[in-house]
């Protein structure tokens, strides 16, 4: 083990940003073959973005959720599929840090190990001597391509007593792959299909996913660290509104880098900047980007805060995670369908990358974890003081 000197966020932030122009030259190449491109790979490894998430005493940088987000919104600014590909490793990522050390020790023996993932519970799991043996399969593993392990969720049935889910990590060499994933937005992420076959996971690498859902390390020395003092889902939705913001961030840029050349056809416009109507459209877009914003750094915030002094977190905040990712999720969306609708007929071509932005967006708000509505409601059924209908809380 090492423990290595985090950059600072100002210096994680110019790295990425230094990146943008590549992440931008890439991006029609990476969707043509569903996948990041292997130089997008090799830059952001050069940046450290995987090792955002990644313990000091392994040398990672360990970086606090407010530093994430202004990663992955710079990423996001550049390619929406990169930033969601990035911050989807930072997430099963931080959950390695939940089981034993030496499970972690196998893990980020690996320098910028990459960890794929998904919660759908849609395996199952039987016992087997010194483990379980899992049947399944998941679908929309995004990263998968480029990924060394995989967080894997299976309903476990056991000798005697109820099923219940389980959490384990599979290297990605034991499972196999379903080039599935074409699909009409975050085309360039590879979220494939993944299979297991009879696979067998040791004890020490599985747990019961209530636990990780509620944030309880097996690890002593991740219970130590305020990183790991927080449930999962408002981790997981903070480590998630960085992309939502940058895309919508990169929209207004590309709006704007076209609109000095562009005539309203068919109006006394030869400049559609000098068109009230676009001082009505660019104003309104900045505004719902302005108050995503608000809401990605308030949801940030309330994670670090509460890691650092290690508060118990209530019922009403836990759904108020949820209901900010929808919440900047349906602001970047909308601000980014208002640069779309201005951008003029030429805009469908498929080399205008306002088409590809708003369909990165489509694609995100259809998550189970940040769908607006979905989220909205139950937020608004804990503060009618129900009781959640759903453990991801």
């Amino acid at each position: 083990m090492s423990t290595t000197e985090a950059p600072s966020r100002d210096e994680l932030v110019a790295r990425v940003t230094a990146l943008v122009p590549l992440l931008r030259s890439t991006a029609d190449r990476a969707e043509e073959e569903r996948r990041l491109a292997p130089e997008v790979i090799e830059a952001l490894t050069e940046a450290g973005v995987f090792r955002l998430r990644t313990p000091a005493r392994y040398g990672g940088y360990e970086v606090d959720t407010r530093t994430l987000v202004d990663v992955t919104t710079e990423l996001g600014r550049g390619d929406g599929s990169v930033a969601w590909v990035a911050q989807v490793y930072t997430i099963p990522g931080w959950m390695v840090g939940m089981f034993p050390d030496a499970v972690q020790d196998e893990v980020f023996a690996t320098p910028d190990v990459r960890v794929c993932g998904t919660l759908s519970p849609s395996a199952a799991a039987r016992p087997a001597p010194g483990g379980i043996v899992v049947n399944g399969k998941w679908g929309f593993i995004s990263g998968a391509h480029h990924a060394h392990w995989q967080m894997i969720i299976a309903v476990l049935t056991p000798e005697d007593g109820e099923p219940y889910p389980v959490m384990a990590l599979v290297p990605m060499a034991d499972l196999d792959t379903v080039d599935d994933w074409y699909a009409n937005g975050l085309k360039a992420s590879g979220s494939l299909t993944t299979i297991a076959q009879n696979l067998f996971v040791p004890t020490e690498r599985f747990l019961p996913l209530p636990a990780v859902l509620q944030g309880q390390p097996v690890s002593s020395n991740s219970a130590k660290t305020p990183m790991y003092r927080a449930p999962l889902l408002p981790v997981a939705t903070a480590s998630t509104v960085g992309t939502l913001v940058g895309l919508a961030k990169g929209g207004r840029e590309v709006f704007f880098e076209r609109l000095p050349y562009r005539r309203i056809a068919y109006t006394g416009y030869e400049s559609q900047r000098s068109a009230p109507i676009t001082h009505l459209q660019v104003a309104e877009a900045s505004q719902k980007i302005d108050q995503a914003e608000f809401h990605a750094i308030r949801l940030a915030e309330t994670v670090d805060r509460k890691a650092a002094d290690g508060s118990p977190w209530k019922l009403e905040e836990r759904a108020r995670a949820r209901a900010d990712v929808g919440t900047v999720c349906a602001l970047a969306q909308s601000a980014v369908e208002i640069f779309a609708s201005a951008s003029g007929g030429a805009s469908v071509y498929r080399d205008v990358p306002i088409q590809r932005i708003a369909n990165d967006l489509r694609a995100a708000a259809l998550h189970a974890l940040i769908s607006p509505t979905t989220n909205a409601e139950l937020y608004g059924r804990v503060l009618c003081g129900l009781e959640p209908d759903t453990p991801y809380i």
